[in-house]
């Protein structure tokens, strides 16, 4: 992280990120399949999936996945959103992950069809409202990222009321 922010993303190498951890490009792909998982691997989508697999069935796919993932990002603290503001920042400075962020977000919307489906929602109402959330989270996120400091959960509070249809 302390590279890409010095340098941007397109300007450091992972010859200069293995040579920072102290291990060989090699090994460093062993733990990464590329420049870009090291930016935008989400932890996240396991906690927000099941956070909305436990939403109560009867409420509608849009008001699940908003009140799940506002329930999941509850629990995120001060340090982790300093991080991930950092993290976003560079994600949105460097030209070449804008097609990297959709690829990565294919697999949080996967989890979350998945949540979706298993709470009796159809297969094609759980892929567009997934991916219309994830996709209005990523403008939220983003624009945040490039923002001057200023709260997560208000910004996200405004995108989730959106989303949710608030």
């Amino acid at each position: 992280m302390e590279l890409f922010s010095a340098h941007g993303y397109d300007a450091t190498t992972t010859a200069r990120i293995a040579e920072r951890a102290g291990v060989s490009e090699m090994t460093l792909f062993r733990h990464f399949p590329s420049k870009e998982a090291l930016l935008l691997a989400d932890p996240f989508d396991p906690v927000m999936a099941e956070a909305v697999r436990t939403r109560p069935i009867d409420e509608p796919p849009m008001q699940a996945l908003a009140a799940g993932i506002r329930q999941a990002w509850a629990d995120v603290d001060a340090d982790g959103t300093h991080e991930l503001r950092a993290r976003l920042r560079i994600i949105a400075e460097a030209d070449s992950l804008r097609g990297a962020v959709e690829r990565n977000s294919e697999a949080t919307v996967a989890a979350l069809v998945e949540a979706l489906t298993s709470r009796g929602v159809v297969a094609a109402s759980a892929e567009v409202a997934a991916t219309a959330m994830i996709s209005g989270l990523s403008a939220a996120l983003l624009g945040w990222a490039r923002s001057e400091p200023g709260a997560l959960v208000g910004a996200l509070d405004d995108a989730l009321d959106v989303l949710g249809g608030e």
